[in-house]
């Protein structure tokens, strides 16, 4: 277990500060700074780069990083974070684990609800569709996030608008020479002149998702992935639930506030106060199962969730391009349904590292500070560690306490939403004047 005992605010080792830059003006900006760490504009003198993924798609490929440079991105890490991406190398992991003949392994890939690319393979939605005609479908477009774009639809005439654009223009190829048959895959590319069709995904809606006091909710977990070759994984034990601010009902299925529980659009409600207790702490929502359904269930859950993470991760270890300069900090956003089986929502490249509250400052706080200690920059830190502050070491070319060979064997024993003793006071934690007034509340995520 290991805490850094580092005063705050002060560079503890007498040796050069590390030197960071970032455009970010949040979370991240006040960890670095209480580690004594010292900001830079210089574009390319600095230790340490906290870059939003814009950056990292105009510059990573036309610079050399020195070896004590460290970056908060791989370079294609929307082989996971970008829906469609994800959504393909997942089906293609699952279709090499049903062809190796392991059924119980791919049994275990059913974590990802039935997904498909449109307008690429709008053909087979369609018939998908019509097999399951009572069967409530969401639409998302892959790229974008904090809930932009997202709409549920239970019949085909509800995403006309769409289907018509993506027809006129399907017919507008086939007339400049493309393949109106199977031209739907280059439809997005701006072929032969014609604008591409907005891309979407469209994908089975968890219609019966767990509740709590009837509303529904959503997991944010963290994930530090430290390594892809070898994968070396580290999770979180904090995170919280983020719930609906209306009661859960399939009668009004056009009513975000109730089915989307993204906060940016839960904000959106005219009700909405950063007091509407929205939030949730996992380690609250595990005592809370634990007491309602039995710990055993609580536990096999959460570690069913562990192996969900590690089996994303494992989809895009060949794929993703290793990097010893490179780590990423994910949010996965996880729903359990009313089975008590997690599904995968998305993943996220840039969770937001903002906070409305005391208890969202703390929880982001420890976080990023536990990430840098994992990092280690200052060389603080040394031998075989498998906790460091809240992360727990779930991953090292295999599972922790077990050998390499055993790479494909699941893990147990997560610790997630369990208590993380070793966190920072919130005493200790010095808040922006923002969240300093006395209407503020500790109570969403406690």
């Amino acid at each position: 277990m290991v805490r850094s005992q580092r005063p705050f605010n002060s560079d503890s080792s007498g040796e050069s500060p590390i030197r960071f830059k970032t455009s970010i003006r949040n979370i991240v900006l006040d960890v670095m700074r209480s580690r004594g760490w010292v900001e830079t504009d210089s574009e390319f003198d600095w230790n340490y780069h906290w870059a939003d993924t814009g950056w990292i798609r105009e510059n990573y490929d036309y610079i050399r990083l020195e070896d004590h440079q460290r970056i908060n991105h791989y370079r294609n890490h929307y082989e996971l974070t970008r829906k469609d991406m994800m959504a393909k190398n997942f089906k293609r992991m699952k279709k090499m684990v049903e062809k190796e003949g392991d059924a119980e392994e791919a049994a275990a890939w059913d974590f990802f609800p039935t997904t498909f690319s449109l307008p690429q393979e709008y053909g087979l939605f369609e018939q998908e569709f019509r097999r399951r005609m009572n069967a409530i479908w969401i639409m998302k477009p892959p790229a974008k996030a904090q809930g932009k774009g997202i709409f549920l639809f239970s019949k085909l005439s509800q995403i006309s608008d769409w289907r018509r654009e993506f027809r006129q223009r399907q017919g507008m190829l086939t007339n400049l020479g493309g393949n109106g048959g199977g031209g739907n895959a280059i439809l997005a590319n701006n072929p032969y002149g014609v604008d591409p069709v907005e891309p979407y995904l469209a994908q089975r809606y968890i219609a019966n998702p767990h509740l709590v006091c009837g509303k529904k909710y959503d997991l944010r977990i963290y994930v530090f992935v430290q390594s892809y070759n070898p994968l070396v994984v580290w999770l979180h034990r904090t995170g919280f639930a983020r719930f609906c601010y209306h009661r859960y009902s399939l009668e009004d299925i056009d009513n975000t506030f109730i089915h989307v529980t993204n906060v940016a659009v839960q904000k959106t409600n005219p009700r909405y106060t950063a007091l509407s207790s929205c939030k949730f702490g996992i380690r609250n929502l595990r005592m809370l199962i634990s007491a309602s359904e039995g710990t055993a269930r609580a536990n096999q859950l959460f570690d069913d969730i562990q192996n969900l993470i590690l089996r994303t991760l494992f989809s895009v270890q060949r794929v993703i391009v290793q990097d010893k300069h490179c780590t990423e900090l994910y949010g996965y956003d996880i729903m359990i349904d009313d089975e008590f089986h997690p599904w995968l929502i998305e993943t996220n490249a840039s969770p937001s590292l903002t906070a409305e509250t005391p208890a969202d400052y703390h929880l982001k706080f420890n976080l990023l500070d536990d990430m840098f200690n994992v990092l280690d920059l200052e060389k603080r830190q040394g031998g075989n560690r498998t906790r460091v502050g809240g992360f727990d070491l779930i991953w090292c070319n295999g599972p922790v306490g077990s050998t390499p060979s055993d790479s494909k064997a699941p893990t147990s024993g997560s610790l997630l939403g369990c208590l993380n003793e070793l966190e920072i006071p919130i005493s200790m934690v010095r808040m922006p004047p923002r969240l300093q007034g006395p209407d503020m509340s500790k109570r969403l995520l406690t």
